[in-house]
């Protein structure tokens, strides 16, 4: 009889396993569900994972991939700095809503000004209303005791409320003939979020995603608050006697991740998005999070399980419009990536043994 015995050490070859054995098991279980719904599952697994990068369309495709993995490796950085210290911030994607929010507010305060200084100010206003959305939860943490869980989650729906509100209210285009949703920041270059070389995809929310990346690697592994991070999710008690404060761990994690979730959104809103809209808000916030375990916790990890979401996002897109693929088949094979990545990761921890004499 097999049972589960916790491992003296966690298991190296797991560790640095996991990750793409659960990418082969999300492939074979997914082709059983593509199967099922009478498609071919070789064609999909091919649409979603070749043809982006090697098909007939690759050359645009690329530069989508790019567009897609910045705001995951932004978002997903930020949550797995929380997550390494035992903080679960799930509310990243009303965090990128809010980001959006203020950094469209100020741009479109001051329209149609022309003037450099214009998209800095965005920027920080993005990372400003991100931050701001993070310690709402932070602080019922820190002085109630709350539990961070419930509250950034239940505050995406407040953010929804307030991105509705604002595209069809205080920020909604005067000129837009009645219709919902603000100024298309694309034809106001002061607040434009451009591809900084045509055709690949790469604007100011890619780079910020990859300096994000190499920053966030130092802090974990050269600085004294990334081993205080690491330290209070490996052993709490042992990070108290260490002098570490929670409550202000607490709010140092929650404020890095809202205002990296708050920049995603910023710099998608002013970029490839376009504008504020009803239907603004994609998911990434809730997708980072199968980002970030994808990557191990670890920022250069999380850069390349960045870019192999995103091309799930891209190949997803492709299959529903070339095969006939729903919407929810995609975001259900997503879905199963995060599952099977935590059922494997057990055996970082743990192992089978038999149990000689068990009946």
């Amino acid at each position: 009889m097999l049972r589960l015995e916790k491992r003296p050490t966690p298991s190296r070859f797991w560790l640095y396993a996991t990750p793409p054995v659960a990418v082969i098991l999300t492939m074979v279980v997914g082709g059983i569900l593509f199967a099922a719904m009478g498609k071919n599952p070789f064609e999909v697994i091919r649409t979603i994972f070749w043809d982006p990068v090697f098909g007939e369309f690759a050359f645009y495709l690329r530069g989508q991939l790019l567009v897609k993995a910045g705001p995951l490796i932004l978002i997903a950085i930020g949550l797995a700095l929380g997550f390494r210290a035992g903080i679960w911030n799930i509310g990243a994607e009303g965090q990128y809503i809010m980001g959006a929010i203020f950094g469209a507010s100020v741009g479109l305060a001051v329209f149609p000004t022309e003037s450099r200084w214009i998209f800095p100010a965005m920027v920080v206003a993005g990372a400003f209303g991100g931050w701001v959305w993070a310690m709402i939860p932070a602080i019922l943490k820190t002085r109630f005791n709350t539990n961070e869980i419930l509250v950034s989650l239940m505050l995406v729906y407040v953010a929804e409320t307030i991105l509705a509100k604002a595209s069809t209210g205080f920020l909604k285009n005067p000129e837009g003939m009645g219709f919902p949703g603000s100024r298309n920041f694309s034809s106001y270059p002061a607040a434009a979020n451009p591809e900084l070389i045509a055709g690949s995809g790469l604007h100011w929310g890619g780079v910020a995603a990859l300096v994000t990346g190499v920053l966030a690697y130092i802090l974990l592994t050269r600085h004294q608050a990334g081993f205080q991070i690491r330290l209070a999710g490996q052993a709490p008690r042992a990070a108290r006697f260490h002098g570490v404060s929670p409550a202000r761990l607490v709010v140092l994690c929650m404020g890095i991740s809202g205002a990296l979730a708050g920049l995603a959104g910023m710099f998608e809103v002013t970029g490839p998005a376009g504008q504020i809209s009803i239907d603004f808000n994609t998911g990434y916030g809730f997708t980072a999070i199968i980002v970030a375990f994808l990557g191990r916790l670890n920022p250069l990890g999380i850069v390349l399980a960045g870019f192999l979401m995103a091309l799930t996002y891209v190949g997803g897109e492709m299959a529903s419009t070339n095969l006939g693929l729903p919407d929810a088949a995609i975001q259900v094979f997503q879905g199963m990536l995060l599952f099977f990545l935590l059922a494997v990761d057990v055996l970082t921890n743990y192992r089978f043994r038999l149990a000689v004499g068990a009946l």
